[in-house]
């Protein structure tokens, strides 16, 4: 076992404190100098069910979730509806425990809570433990929680062994409960994590050599998710609305920026479906005001009525797609990339519309920003696509990371004097839909201003919104929408900063693609590869409409083959590639996981020996190959 990384996961029940526990320990981690990574792990039960949350720390930046992991903390489901293993569910109670096993290391660390979890309703542990030199440690966690205070303290009992087995310093754990809590439950917890770790210290011969890694980053930290970034990101770039309904992933920016919204003098609207969220984001954009909605799933299926009413108003708006795994309900707490199909082309007719989809935090942050700048300098819709694995991860970033200036700059919109020199009809319309204006984008002016009052409509229509069918019109308001795109793309491929993320050297022989939240494990894989001697590289692509055709082109064109790794069943970003670059077709093969988990980067290295070795079509029971087309 080595000292350079801790991978610890906490498991426990639905309600057992799962999810603060394993927050402040990762804040503990970070404070003591350690980059931080997490990963969340949650049933798509109301009832609840075994959860767990898994914590890496490295003084190494970490990117993306590990191979497995080397310390289990099982608290056992204090919470379980059915301790019978005989249930539809199995024995929920030690299900904290058990079906936790096969992902840990071997010559890895378990702390069980004795006082929930009995030896014996665990089939063949000790037999397993000293196969795979485990190191078990069995302690009543709920006993010393009962003695000082409550049961639901025994996590904080659970940190106090963690640390005693780690040789942590408790000093940034008390800290932290110091800002939590206060009075009498303060001082119980404080109790407890000193009994806990002067218990295990005692008691127990340390027969592991698992250690915390010594952290040496000195700069402000702060933890953050995916969810954070895109709604800083978004109230930087001047949103002051959001209109939304919850449904899982995207609750948490939905909840994020209406807990911040009315500091900065903004407001938030839960409304009572998915199309009244998207349609009163778009009234707020029609108004003046930068705006956003969101949603998962079914929920933004819904949105696509609204979706094509922005695209043929031209009214721009910022949409977030938070997307799990489907079809239909699927499974609400579960990673996939299985929406990108739908999210490029949902709605009526051809689209105009931006879509990103950012592959890490600082991406989420940055790119959000961008999706906003373009879409009210632009005038049309821009989708910014995370998942549940994005939206819910956390991970250290430099405080300073988010020192910008803020943007309140609504983009092309016209003054009263301004309008008064613009043209308009007979009736004396604003001519707002002009189709001969300097990069396709015509000026618009907002309600209330004078002489600028035009049509909204969902119709085509005519310059100043009356409803139109003539055969040239329609040509060129049609063809000056969609020249936005070629605007865009040119735009972002002149920036000094590509939202594309590659990785490994110019000359290898072998590229990943791949986009969204599964970059992380991908570029973590690409660099284990070369360090192992073979020459590949990887390019993590973030703009899916308009696509970077010229990156991803020059990316093709160096490599003699290439692997698309995402999470889903049908290849949707392969598609993509091959709509927009079909002749690299042959030299493309498929590596997807849809099983409800991200990648581990070890899955990606498996993947691509697989695909050299010609090792048959599976490299793992988790992932699947895809040939590349013709083979």
């Amino acid at each position: 076992m080595t000292d350079d990384e801790l991978i610890w996961r906490v498991a426990g029940g639905s309600g057992d404190g799962i999810d603060s526990t394993s927050q402040n320990f990762a804040k503990a981690l970070m404070r003591s100098g350690l980059n931080v990574f997490t990963h969340r792990h949650y049933p798509s039960r109301i009832r609840g069910g075994h959860t767990y949350v898994e914590i890496r720390a490295s003084d190494e930046p970490v990117a993306s979730r590990g191979d497995g992991y080397n310390f289990l903390l099982a608290l056992g489901d204090s919470f379980a509806r059915n301790p019978d293993e005989d249930a539809y569910y199995g024995d929920e109670e030690v299900k904290p425990l058990t079906e936790n096993l096969d992902d840990l290391r071997e010559g890895g660390v378990i702390v069980y809570d004795e006082g929930l979890l009995d030896e014996d309703d665990i089939a063949d542990l000790n037999e397993r433990a000293e196969a795979e030199g485990w190191h078990v440690y069995p302690v009543d966690l709920r006993g010393m929680a009962r003695e000082v205070g409550r049961e639901v303290m025994r996590n904080t009992a659970g940190v106090g062994a963690t640390a005693a087995l780690l040789d942590m310093d408790l000093t940034e754990v008390e800290n932290l409960m110091e800002d939590a809590m206060g009075g009498d439950i303060l001082e119980q917890n404080l109790q407890i994590l000193e009994e806990a770790y002067t218990h295990v210290d005692e008691e127990f011969d340390h027969t592991h050599d698992l250690r915390i890694p010594e952290g040496t980053n000195e700069a402000e930290t702060v933890l953050l998710s995916g969810s954070n970034a895109v709604a800083y990101g978004a109230l930087d770039a001047g949103c002051r609305f959001i209109a939304g309904y919850p449904m899982t992933p995207w609750t948490d920016v939905f909840t994020i920026m209406s807990q911040n919204l009315p500091e900065f003098g903004g407001i938030s609207e839960q409304v009572e479906d998915e199309i009244a969220a998207a349609a009163m984001a778009i009234g707020a954009s029609h108004a003046g005001v930068k705006a956003m909605s969101g949603s998962s799933g079914g929920g933004f299926a819904l949105m696509s009525e609204p979706l094509g009413l922005a695209e043929m108003t031209e009214t721009p708006v910022v949409l977030i797609e938070a997307m799990r795994a489907g079809p239909s309900t699927g499974m609400p707490t579960k990673p996939e990339q299985g929406d990108l199909e739908h999210i490029l082309y949902t709605s009526q007719g051809d689209s105009c519309r931006v879509v990103f989809a950012p592959g890490n935090i600082r991406e989420a942050y940055e790119q959000t920003r961008a999706a906003f700048e373009i879409a009210y300098d632009y005038q049309l819709p821009v989708m910014v696509v995370i998942d549940q694995k994005l939206s819910g991860e956390n991970r250290s970033v430099d405080e300073t990371f988010f020192d910008r200036q803020p943007d309140p700059d609504l983009g092309p919109v016209l003054t009263e004097e301004e309008i008064a020199e613009a043209p308009h009809d007979p009736s004396g319309k604003f001519q707002r839909f002009l189709h001969d204006t300097e990069g396709d984008v015509s000026p618009r002016s907002l309600p209330g201003q004078k002489g600028g009052h035009f049509l909204a409509t969902g119709n085509e229509h005519n310059k100043s919104g009356h409803i139109s069918e003539d055969p040239e019109n329609r040509v060129n308001q049609m063809d000056r929408r969609m020249r936005k795109l070629d605007h865009i793309r040119e735009d972002l491929d002149s920036a000094e900063d590509s939202h594309q993320t590659a990785r490994g050297p110019e000359d290898a022989d072998v590229g990943i693609l791949t986009w969204g939240s599964s970059q992380g494990s991908v570029l973590e894989a690409v660099d284990r590869l070369n360090d192992d001697g073979h020459a590949v590289k990887a390019l993590g692509v973030s703009d899916l409409m308009p696509f970077p055709a010229a990156e991803v082109e020059a990316f093709l064109e160096s490599v003699d083959e290439a692997i698309v790794a995402e999470m889903n069943a049908s290849a949707q970003f392969r598609g993509l590639l091959q709509k927009e670059l079909g002749r690299f077709g042959p030299k493309v093969t498929s590596l997807l996981k849809y099983n409800g988990n991200p990648f581990e980067p070890a899955e990606v290295v498996e993947g691509y020996h697989a695909l050299r070795n010609g090792e048959g079509d599976t490299p793992g029971t988790n992932t699947t190959i895809q040939p590349a087309a013709g083979d």
